[in-house]
């Protein structure tokens, strides 16, 4: 089953953020002005995440479509304001500033990168503006947020678990971890050496530059380890660097690293050999569930990746929890009922927020599980369980494996 990515041009980018700005997204109109509830989405439409904005940002807004159809959220009609992080923090804290003190969102949603998101979520919590991510890695629930935020993506100790296992699982016995310089780059090697280590094997690593334009030398110290495995925590331009030196170098072990860096953009933008047999994997979305199909017809695709998917479930949390809080539309009453509408038993399942509402206009006690799976979160705002995807490039395209 193979990951479909919408590419956005800069025209695209910049026509949407126009339509956001000016509130056409939402269709206001014909709506009063005191009447709206704004929310926000903080998106990779360019960098690094390029290839996941642009459908986070088409789904957000076919979601918010969808509620302004069915009348809104209790009468009052959302708008919504999307603004590109450029995969950067230090424009991620501009936008941030902008949906905060400009436009007065009551949440803002879909931070994708690790360090946006730890760069914007003092903004958040210090402004009462309620903030969901995509970020896996630990520091950021350890963070001071006072409960203004929530995580739909597994840690990355949970994530650096599945991949060392992954590679014991396919006879790896001494592994190596490479990545750069990124708040989970820690957390994510603790998971890895756990996880190899408790099947006898031994783990290196090495952080890099990942502004390098070649990685020869750090190549030469991975293979003086001679790893069975290596195991790439990077993103998509450093990893296709890395690749080439390490194809170049006559490497022949296996390939492990994140789907979101090893996608169909860059496996088409390299020699078929460079990336022929690399594994990934990524948090599974709960394929064959009803949230899943919203979603691929929302965002125009036939496999939606776990981004996409995490947003949906994002905007609709987001907006039951305002739904259930009455008059209050804003990020404390979010934090105060994203939990009551999204786990406890004998309650009533929904998966989209207009039949959620319908639900709580019936009384209905309801429990959100949506296109990611059940949506139960820690106290700290981790989500509790997920499943993993496992594919591998085959033929210059990614075949799945296993989802468990």
């Amino acid at each position: 089953m193979n990951q479909q990515i919408i590419r956005w041009n800069r025209r695209d980018i910049l026509q949407l953020g126009a339509l956001a700005s000016a509130g056409v997204l939402a269709g206001t109109s014909a709506w009063a002005q005191g009447a709206r509830v704004r929310l926000g989405a903080l998106l990779p439409l360019t960098g690094s995440g390029g290839p996941y904005g642009g459908p986070m940002a088409k789904v957000a807004k076919g979601v918010v479509d969808e509620v302004n159809a069915a009348g809104g959220i209790l009468g009052r009609k959302v708008e919504l304001f999307i603004e590109d992080d450029q995969t950067s923090a230090e424009a991620a804290v501009r936008a941030a500033r902008k949906l905060i003190d400009v436009d007065k969102v009551a949440a803002v949603m879909g931070t994708w990168a690790s360090a946006v998101t730890t760069a914007v979520a003092p903004l958040c919590w210090e402004s009462k503006t309620f903030q969901t991510t995509t970020s896996g890695a630990d520091s950021i629930t350890l963070l001071p947020h006072q409960g203004y935020l929530i995580r739909t993506q597994p840690n990355t100790t949970l994530q650096g678990q599945k991949f060392g296992a992954f590679a014991v699982e396919n006879g790896a016995k001494k592994v190596f971890f490479i990545s750069p310089q990124t708040p989970f780059v820690k957390t994510q090697l603790e998971g890895i050496t756990a996880a190899v280590k408790k099947a006898g094997g031994s783990v290196g690593s090495l952080v890099y530059d990942d502004k390098r334009p070649s990685y020869r030398s750090e190549v030469d110290e991975i293979l003086r380890f001679e790893p069975d495995a290596i195991i790439f925590g990077g993103y998509t331009p450093d990893t296709t660097v890395m690749l080439k030196d390490l194809f170049r170098a006559g490497y022949k072990g296996k390939k492990i690293a994140f789907a979101y860096a090893v996608n169909q953009k860059l496996i088409e933008s390299v020699q078929p050999e460079i990336v022929e047999g690399t594994f990934t994997i990524s948090p599974s979305p709960a394929e064959g569930s009803n949230a899943y199909a919203r979603v691929a017809k929302l965002a125009g695709m036939s496999n939606p990746d776990p981004y996409t998917v995490q947003m949906y479930d994002q905007i609709n949390l987001v907006i039951l929890a305002l739904a259930v809080g009455g008059s209050d539309m804003n990020g404390t009453t979010i934090k105060t009922n994203v939990r009551t509408i999204s786990q406890g038993s004998d309650r009533i399942k929904v998966d989209n927020a207009v039949e959620g509402m319908k639900q709580l206009a019936a009384k209905k006690k309801i429990d959100y599980d949506g296109a990611s799976g059940p949506c139960d979160f820690t106290d700290i705002g981790d989500i509790i369980d997920s499943k993993f995807r496992y594919e591998q490039v085959k033929a210059g395209k990614l075949a799945l494996l296993k989802i468990v």
